[in-house]
């Protein structure tokens, strides 16, 4: 009988080729085994993904511990993680700079990053993390940047504005394509995670100020329906406030306000969650036993009246003041 292998099988056995570490040789053929077709033709394959994937285990086990953190695995904080990805010389650092109190080396010369850098940057009182992230070029990928891009909610991609743009974007589109990855500009909440190489994204045309529009426009035009293109200048801070709005968009989040019965509302410490929550899943941000001894909320915004009462089940908008009842 015919194995008929699938797309999906060839393009993870493409990976499992191209992988490097034991890690990925073993997320590969977990992939190959969740997608090969399951009938008497495939059996043989089925049993040799399977012994492949045992002694890969094994050898995994064997292999030394590494000592010390993982430097390219960053925890995540604030209402999300963004991740900026791209060539050398980009703007990347820059961009983080710009809009971060992050302690940040930038130059005008290429690979000043070595390693990848957290910063905070903080708008309407939302905090959004950025990663800065060392280059990648098509002939060089950073040993562990993979995981950090993978780690993230969104991805944004970095390209000087100007004649190198386009190349730039699909140099950077064509390293993640060949590793297994798609970016997608679609909110976080409608990736689907069991699908390992869909990722929320979006290109971020850097330097903006010393190009002209018709560059920026054309690179639209090009990516329109898949990828949001945003045109930015770290120097001048041109399109920042359009970008951080963007990126809140992409992460799906809403803010919602805590409000303390007789007190007023906190309006400067909101409480960040997807979009869908509830109000029992803010009650269990504020306490993990709120939700089952509550008895009630009230709700100010996207309700029928201000103060009105809603139950436990209520979903919630962005900028809802909510004070619960116990």
């Amino acid at each position: 009988m015919p194995a008929n292998l699938t797309p999906e099988f060839e393009k993870a056995q493409q990976q499992f080729c191209e992988a490097k570490t034991i890690e990925e040789r073993i997320a590969a053929l977990q992939q190959m085994l969740a997608v090969v077709p399951k009938h008497n033709g495939t059996e043989k394959l089925q049993a040799d993904i399977k012994r492949r994937l045992s002694q890969l285990r094994r050898d995994a086990q064997k292999a030394p511990v590494r000592k010390g953190p993982d430097p390219f695995h960053i925890p995540k904080s604030g209402a999300g993680q963004v991740v900026l990805i791209g060539l050398p010389n980009t703007g990347k650092s820059s961009l983080l700079a710009a809009v971060t109190d992050a302690e940040v080396k930038v130059a005008d010369y290429p690979f000043t990053t070595v390693l990848p850098q957290p910063g905070m940057w903080t708008t309407d009182d939302v905090q959004i993390e950025l990663i800065d992230t060392p280059p990648l070029t098509a002939e060089h990928v950073p040993s562990g940047l993979m995981g950090t891009i993978r780690n993230a909610d969104v991805v944004g991609i970095v390209v000087e504005a100007g004649d190198s743009a386009l190349d730039q974007a699909e140099t950077v589109l064509g390293v993640l394509r060949n590793r297994g990855l798609a970016i997608r500009s679609v909110p976080a909440n409608q990736i689907n995670r069991t699908d390992p190489s869909l990722r929320s994204g979006l290109i971020i045309a850097n330097k903006a100020d010393l190009a002209g529009a018709d560059t920026v426009e054309s690179l639209k035009a090009l990516y329109s329906g898949t990828l949001d293109v945003l045109a930015v200048s770290a120097q001048t801070r041109t399109g920042l406030g359009e970008l951080f709005k963007r990126l809140w968009e992409l992460l799906a989040m809403i803010r919602v306000y805590s409000k303390e019965p007789g007190k007023p509302a906190d309006l400067h410490k909101p409480f960040t969650l997807p979009i869908g929550s509830t109000v029992a899943d803010l009650a269990r941000l504020i306490h993990r036993e709120l939700p089952e001894t509550m008895k009630f909320a009230r709700l100010w915004g996207h309700g029928r009246f201000n103060g009105q009462q809603v139950p436990k089940t209520e979903l919630l908008h962005d900028c809802d003041i909510v004070e619960i009842h116990e």
